[in-house]
């Protein structure tokens, strides 16, 4: 039979976030995936860049701009 679990434990674990802090306002970097179109320049067709980002709150204006 499962542990029951209280909303304290589902809280303490919550507040226990893993991954690398923001120098500036500590708080935890949530990984994103962006996706961008671009037209090739050889061609005329359009491509998808994908790139991994890192978002705290510091930087969120400028990534989501």
């Amino acid at each position: 039979m499962a542990k029951q679990q209280s909303f304290a434990d589902k809280a303490a674990k919550a507040a226990m976030m893993r991954g690398s802090k923001c120098p500036k306002c500590g708080e935890v970097f949530q990984p994103i995936l962006m996706v961008s179109s671009e037209k090739s320049p050889n061609k005329a067709a359009w491509k998808f860049s994908e790139r991994r980002v890192q978002v705290c709150k510091c930087n969120e204006k400028q990534i989501y701009a």
